[in-house]
């Protein structure tokens, strides 16, 4: 017999919730089998068997907090399961009619008497003990062992009630009380139907929980937004020249590195270079110090199924153009299949976000504390720029916005930093010598 427990989830993460069970009691695994999901701040992870065996008891269901290092069910072995099965089946005597069979379950005395010893064995097996969620769950916080309570019930399943018994008098007195069989006071009726808060008359709503990770994003967005001096500055960059490059070069460029020429390699590029000029936007606060970092780990927003995150390149400054299209598109296929993992999430000295690709034209992006800065890419559009007094011409336009905290990156060096992108960008070739 061997615990289904949470395994280690990360430096950083301490518990996570259940998303969903893939066995139910009584199936048969195998060591390396797939049990259930975890769903953490972060990402999914999945919880495998340790040995073969069969699910013997699910202590924790979906949708239930759970540490780690907790156990969420139990694997017995094949064996065992096959020998507990036995007397059940062979409960009603051969020759015996059903009726008489039914009168003896049903008398009260010998069932306790079965019953009682039975429950004993079990426990001194090491086996589960029999109860109902609400029992496990009281007796959790009780720090009760459930092999310790009495039973009322004549088929051993442990109830509330008898948590609370057990916990109130102590082993001995409700051991004593077992026999007793006091049923369980009445649950009071539910409430008259009524309407939902904030609902209106004859309007439908749906309540749904949010999951960790959405409760994760609202609370490091709000938690940005209280601790930081956050300020935006915008700018616009002619994306002309780089149209350009994408149109004359792409087909080469996917023929030969098998992937495409977006725009994050030239974005990035030019961020690294920004950065290389103005490394305060490479910082992070530690306390009363600045953490001025000397490596370049660019976080990337993705928009996932289950909200937003940003997996990390991992020394941008040292990848080629095809090196960070290739690694983005892994890293972005990954987030919305759901299996990224905990350390391509980690770090992450600066980040990029681009809105562009549903169609914003401007917004103000929110700090990935504790970082310091974020630039948000905009959708390009076509707009009149005037070249001199007397010509004006269409051109490609993108809105660019730096986010940055202001507590230690000063307005002039957040404005220069997002006119040096600018100039990267709109002179493509200029990102050359920046690698």
């Amino acid at each position: 017999m061997s615990e289904i427990k949470v395994p280690d989830l990360g430096e950083s993460i301490s518990e996570g919730t259940i998303y969903k069970w893939l066995v139910k009691e009584g199936d048969t695994v195998g060591q390396g089998d797939v049990l259930a999901e975890l769903e953490t701040d972060k990402v999914n992870l999945e919880i495998s068997a340790e040995e073969d065996g069969v699910i013997s008891s699910i202590l924790r269901q979906a949708g239930e907090n759970v540490a780690v290092g907790e156990a969420i069910g139990i694997i017995g072995s094949a064996a065992g399961a096959a020998a507990a099965s036995k007397p059940a089946a062979d409960s009603v005597p051969q020759g015996g009619s059903a009726p008489a069979a039914a009168a003896s379950a049903a008398a009260p005395e010998p069932a306790a008497a079965v019953t009682a010893p039975a429950a004993a064995e079990g426990a001194a097996a090491g086996t589960a003990a029999l109860a109902s969620p609400g029992a496990r769950k009281l007796a959790r916080e009780r720090g009760i062992d459930l092999g310790e309570v009495s039973a009322r019930d004549p088929i051993g399943r442990i109830g509330q009630a008898d948590v609370d018994g057990h916990s109130a008098a102590g082993p001995q007195a409700a051991a004593q009380a077992a026999p007793a069989a006091r049923p369980e006071p009445a649950k009071p009726a539910p409430p008259a139907a009524g309407k939902a808060p904030h609902a209106e008359d004859g309007k439908a709503t749906e309540r749904k929980r949010m999951s960790r990770r959405r409760l994760t994003i609202a609370s490091r967005l709000v938690e940005a937004q209280q601790t930081a001096a956050m300020l935006t500055t915008f700018n616009e960059v002619d994306m002309t020249a780089i149209l350009d490059i994408r149109k004359r070069r792409k087909d080469a460029f996917k023929e030969k590195h098998e992937v495409g020429l977006g725009f994050m390699s030239f974005f990035t590029k030019a961020v690294i270079g920004a950065l290389k000029a103005y490394p305060m936007l490479n910082a992070e606060i530690d306390g009363e110090d600045l953490l001025l970092k000397k490596y370049y780990d660019i976080g990337i927003a993705v928009a996932a199924k289950e909200g937003l995150v940003v997996p990390v390149v991992r020394d941008a400054d040292r990848l080629s153009f095809p090196e960070i299209e290739r690694r983005i598109g892994e890293l972005a296929s990954k987030a919305r299949a759901n299996t990224l993992s905990l350390p391509e999430l980690q770090g992450g000295t600066f980040t990029i976000t681009n809105g562009g690709v549903f169609g914003s034209l401007l917004s103000t992006p929110i700090l990935n504390t504790p970082q310091v800065g974020i630039l948000g890419m905009h959708k390009i559009q076509l707009r009149p720029i005037a070249l001199d007094e007397e010509r004006t011409v269409n051109r490609p336009m993108m809105y660019i916005a730096l986010s940055y905290d202001h507590r230690i990156v000063d307005g002039s060096e957040a404005v220069s930093f997002l006119v040096r992108v600018k100039e990267l960008l709109e002179d493509p070739e200029s990102l050359l010598l920046e690698g």
